[in-house]
Parts: structure tokens; sequence; C-alpha cells
């Protein structure tokens, strides 16, 4: 018996101990995301002795157990999937906001209204020098404006284009870790320290794959992850220690494909799949910007066609070029420009032609109406995906904070659980001081 006192005592130490420890790094860890909560099981310590022929069972202190970590598959799942809606409509809401600015700053619209302005105060004097010229330079500058235009949303289109192309290196580079940490996690024994850390790591891989494409883990029994990305059609990125590359390839308009292991895929959801939406969105604008240049163009050389110039001869194009990357002004004159109808002699102030120019520009369906309904257009897109993401992130944050209350480290109970392990770690420190101090008056005796 008096030796038990010893075994229990030191077993009481020896738990406490290693609770510090693990209280320690819970504390040290509190502010890291990728980081859940460690807690030590214990058990009894069952001892045996034999008096004659009777054995007999009795407590002999506390067994330290297994490493337990705090996780929640469902909360783990909820945080991955509100992070990776929140991350597509982050992603398409920034590329397309560059686009707005690009358009918008390029002065498309404003160069439009500015050259049918030109063209309406040579209507007043059409035989003035100084506002045909006027007009001619509006053309000019609209021209200029739509190459501008045409060249920013190209860089928008080739930032959005780096970014996924540098985004699938980081899918790879993830799924080559998490493969590996498959691969640990085989090998690991159950309730240690160093299997903690390497579930701590899977759950951070899976978290950032999560960012850029929507998945589907399967958590298997021995702790290691499968993952299927979802998308059209899904595939398996992960699958035990394989991977399967993630490529993509962009076509003439800017859109993006992907393919995983070799196989044609269109992500659901994530930052990827928010991108490619975006790259999908430029095509389009590319599309109706050069279909706004071909307009202008037709319109004026159309116009040009069907009027005489200032000194009688039939009138020739005013501009060149077959979209907003390469329209500009060829008129060799602004005496070129042909106010009057066609047949009408030199000098002439008849400027019917002019209007019906004017009016063609400035009408339904003509350039102005055309460009603002295309800004328009862009800015109640990207004003809809700002209040749907601003929305996600609070389910994200939401889904967040439920997964810290349940795996995170809260300061307050690792502080009591400090004192506590103190007091414990002073009391069995008391009681080897009492056994010492029996045996030690034992021995007085004799």
């Amino acid at each position: 018996m008096p030796t038990a006192i010893f075994t229990i005592a030191r077993s009481g130490l020896s738990a406490s101990r290693r609770s510090l420890e693990l209280t320690a790094q819970n504390i040290a860890n509190a502010s890291n995301p990728d980081y859940s909560r460690r807690v030590l099981t214990q058990g009894e310590l069952v001892m045996t002795s034999s008096i004659g022929t009777n054995a007999v069972d009795s407590l002999g202190g506390v067994r330290p157990g297994s490493i337990e970590r705090a996780e929640s598959s469902l909360v783990q799942r909820q945080a991955r999937d509100t992070s990776s809606a929140l991350a597509a409509a982050e992603a398409e809401f920034f590329a397309l906001r560059e686009a707005e600015s690009a358009l918008e700053t390029s002065g498309v619209f404003t160069g439009i209204v500015d050259f049918e302005a030109a063209l309406t105060r040579l209507q007043n004097n059409p035989t003035e020098p100084a506002l045909r010229l006027s007009a001619v330079e509006a053309g000019r500058k609209m021209a200029g404006n739509f190459r501008i235009a045409n060249g920013t949303l190209a860089n928008a289109r080739s930032l959005v284009q780096a970014e996924v192309s540098a985004e699938v290196l980081t899918v790879n580079e993830l799924a080559g870790e998490l493969a590996k940490i498959n691969a640990d996690l085989v090998g690991s024994r159950e309730g240690t320290a160093g299997r903690a850390a390497l579930l701590d790591a899977r759950d951070k891989a899976l978290r950032g794959l999560a960012e850029e494409f929507g998945l589907e883990p399967t958590i298997n029994a021995n702790g290691t992850a499968d993952v299927m990305l979802t998308g059209t059609p899904p595939v398996a990125l992960v699958t035990g220690s394989v991977t399967q590359p993630v490529a993509v390839t962009y076509a003439a308009d800017g859109t993006a494909s992907f393919t995983v292991g070799g196989t044609a895929f269109a992500p659901a959801s994530g930052a990827m799949a928010g991108r490619a939406a975006a790259l999908g969105e430029m095509a389009g604008l590319q599309t109706g910007l050069d279909a706004l240049a071909a307009s202008a163009i037709g319109l004026a050389n159309t116009a040009q066609a069907n009027g005489a110039g200032l000194d009688g001869s039939p009138g020739q194009p005013l501009f060149g070029g077959t979209g907003a990357g390469d329209i500009d002004v060829v008129l060799a004159s602004a005496d070129g420009l042909a106010t009057a109808p066609a047949g009408a002699p030199a000098g002439s102030r008849d400027t019917a032609n002019l209007a019906a120019l004017i009016a063609s520009y400035a009408g339904p369906g003509g350039p102005a109406s055309e460009a603002d309904a295309l800004l328009l257009g862009l800015s109640s897109q990207v004003s809809a995906l700002n209040t749907r993401a601003e929305g996600l992130s609070v389910v994200a944050a939401s889904a967040e904070a439920e997964l810290l209350r349940e795996t995170g480290v809260d300061l307050d109970d690792e502080a009591a659980n400090l004192v506590r392990l103190q007091q414990a770690f002073e009391a069995n420190s008391r009681v080897i001081q009492v056994a010492a101090q029996l045996f030690d008056t034992i021995l007085d005796l004799r």
C-alpha cells in the first residue's frame, strides 16, 4: 500500500503534465484557423495484488490515454460549401467590376455623344470649315475611345486569365499535399499528436481546395480524404495517394476550359467557377463592343455613301476598320463630310443627309442607345453580384463562427483548465511529499 501512494501520485503528475502541455499548445494556436482543439483522455490504472491465494484489484491512479481532436464533419462541410459559394460570387464580381471600370473610363459613350453633338453643331452651318474639322476630330476621338475600351477590356481579361492559371497551379499543389497527407495518415497511430497534426493539415488542404472548386470529400475510416470535384461532370481529384492534374486552356474569345486528368470539366462552384463565368461575360462584352463599333462605322459610312461632300463629289467612307480594335477615321479631308444629299451642287447648305446620320446615331438601336444599354446592363450585373456576395459573406461568416465554436480554442476555458491542472499537479506533488514523510517516520521508529 505505501508504494501504491507513490504510483498514484506519479500517474497523476504524468497525466497533469501531459494535459498542461496540450493546454499550452491550444493556447498557442488560439488564433490559428487551421488548428483544432485537443484534449487528453484519461482512464483508471488498475493494480492487482495477491495475499495468499486471494487476488485483489485496486485502483492505482490514472492512465493517460489518447489525444482527441475536436471536429465536426457536418460543420466542416457547411463551412467549405459556404466558402465555395462566396468565392465564386466574389471572383465573378471582382472580375466584372474591372471590366466595368475599363469600359466606363474609356469614354466610349461620351465619345459617341460628343460626335453627335459636333454633327448637330455642323448642321447649323454646314459650310463652316471649323465646324467640319471639329466633327471629324470628334469622330477621331470616338474611334480612339473605342480602341481604348478594347485594350482595357483585353487587359482585364488577361488579368483574370493569369489568376486562373496561377490558381490552377495552387490547386494541383494542394491536391498533391492532400495525397501525401493521406499516405501518412495510413501509417499513423490513433490518438497521437502526429495524427492530430495530419488531420489538421488534411482539413486545411480541403478548405484550400474548396476556395477554388466546389468539392465532395469522402472521409474514410482511417482518416484519409478522397475528393470529388462538383461540376459537369463530377470528377475525382484525389483518391488515396493518387491525384489527377487540373489544366486550363483559353479559347480565342478568352473563355476558359478546364480538364481534370484529361476529362473536360465545368466547375459548379468555387472561385474558378466565378472566374470562368466572368471570362464568359467578358467575351460577351467584347462581342457587344465590337458590334457597337461596327454599327458606328456602318451608319456613318452608309450616310457618306448616300450624300455629297462640300465640293459636290460623292461621299467617301468616314471610318475604317471592322470593330473596336481597329476603328479609325479614314476620310482625307473635312470637306469630304457628306452633309448634303447625293447630287447636290458644290457648297450646298442642304443638310438632309447630315440630319439622317444624326437621327441614325441618336435613335433607338443607334450607337448611343446601344452603348448606354451595354454599360447599364453591366453595371446592373455588377451591382447584383455585389449584393449576392455580401449576402453570402454573412452566411459564410456564420458557418465559420460555428466551426470555431466546435473546433476552435476558447481562451477562457483553457485558462480555467490551466488553473485546474496546476492545482492537480500541486496536489499530486503534495501526495508524494506526504508519502515520503510517512516513510521517513516509519524508518525513524526503528
